[in-house]
């Protein structure tokens, strides 16, 4: 029997109008649904969150969404979701996106890579796709829901008996408190995983100069990129042979640092010749005073709403500790970790399911 799609969007339950209303129905003529607002549980479903968005960028109803999220964290645990937005204007629509992604990941939802379609109010952001596709850019739009529902619809997590964890950081092992956490999973997980660390210190990684695409693609299509260096003798391999990245992040005034932007920008040349849909994205977030959550969004969003990385369940562990040391001593940090690692085990061993 073919699975229900739910989709939760602002106000009552009911199909939605404008412009937003008219993509769904052709997009998703023919598919079983459901429409409903995110009250009480909504756990084991294939959830399409639609949201209309003004000029201005705020719709009163995802701000509600959000708040329901954040304070209800198990209420996705099971579910599988992707997000179409659509805006007035030519802004807002990624951060919205990225955004409740973000919040509805830590309530127990996976995403599926590249769980977002977004639609500016010229549609300029679908004239590659129409061009590709050869349609207009309405017809782009329609097909790119249809496509992300499909993906929503048919996910099922990749499974291994032994999964290879790659972790990327770019911290001193003297001082970090991110290590300082990574090392209590990595005893966690080292008799279940296969686990490789690579770091990406100062003076070893050179950032993407933003290479012609048919230059980008030729290298690609080598195995490399034009700048070489450890992105492609050690970061690549390493990341076709594994199931799962986990990105270790400071917070460095509210962003990642600059050697895991850089290496996020080198992973175009990759992305463009293998699909990394199979591969599951965790990050491990510190900062020193607040604003974790902006790291977090920004590692969700470079690797799984851009790079297609698949997003398991919780996939972020958020905590704030200053001194060198003081993460380890943070009130219930052991049982948070301990949570966390199981979330990892959950998500990728061949005997999980999808974990809360």
């Amino acid at each position: 029997m073919e699975p229900e799609l739910t989709i939760i969007h602002a106000g009552r339950p009911g199909r939605l109008e404008g412009r937003l209303g008219e993509v769904l129905s052709a997009a998703l003529e023919g598919r079983k649904l459901s429409y409903e607002r995110a009250e009480g549980s909504l756990q084991n479903r294939r959830i399409l969150f639609a949201f209309s968005l003004p000029e201005g960028g705020v719709n009163c109803g995802l701000c509600g969404l959000l708040a329901w999220l954040r304070t209800h964290p198990g209420c996705l645990r099971g579910s599988v979701g992707g997000i179409v937005i659509d805006g007035a204007g030519d802004l807002y629509t990624k951060a919205a996106g990225r955004e409740l992604v973000l919040a509805a990941n830590l309530a127990g939802c996976a995403f599926p890579g590249r769980p977002l379609t977004e639609a500016t109010g010229s549609l300029r952001n679908f004239t590659v796709q129409a061009k590709n596709a050869g349609c207009d850019l309405m017809g782009a739009y329609r097909l790119a829901v249809r496509d992300l529902a499909d993906r929503v619809l048919n996910f099922t997590p990749p499974r291994r008996t032994r999964p290879r964890l790659l972790v990327l950081h770019a911290s001193s092992r003297r001082t970090s408190n991110t290590l300082d956490l990574w090392s209590r999973c990595r005893e966690r997980l080292g008799g279940a995983c296969e686990i490789r660390e690579i770091g990406l210190r100062n003076g070893t990684l050179e950032d993407c100069g933003g290479c012609p695409y048919t230059t980008c693609l030729h290298y690609g299509e080598q195995g490399g990129c034009f700048y070489g260096g450890v992105m492609v003798q050690e970061v690549y391999p390493a990341i076709r042979e594994a199931d799962a990245v986990v990105l270790l992040c400071p917070n460095y005034n509210d962003a990642l640092s600059a050697n895991l932007t850089a290496a996020v920008n080198r992973l175009t040349a990759l992305y463009r010749t293998v699909s990394l849909e199979d591969k599951a994205v965790f990050a491990i977030v510190v900062s020193g005073y607040s604003g974790g959550d902006i790291v977090a969004s920004q590692a969700v969003s470079a690797l799984c709403l851009n790079k297609g990385f698949w997003l398991p369940p919780k996939a972020c562990l958020l905590e704030t500790a200053n001194d060198a040391g003081a993460a380890l001593r943070l009130p219930g940090v052991g049982e948070r970790l301990e949570r966390f690692s199981q979330g990892i085990l959950d998500s990728l061993l061949a005997s999980g399911g999808i974990a809360e």
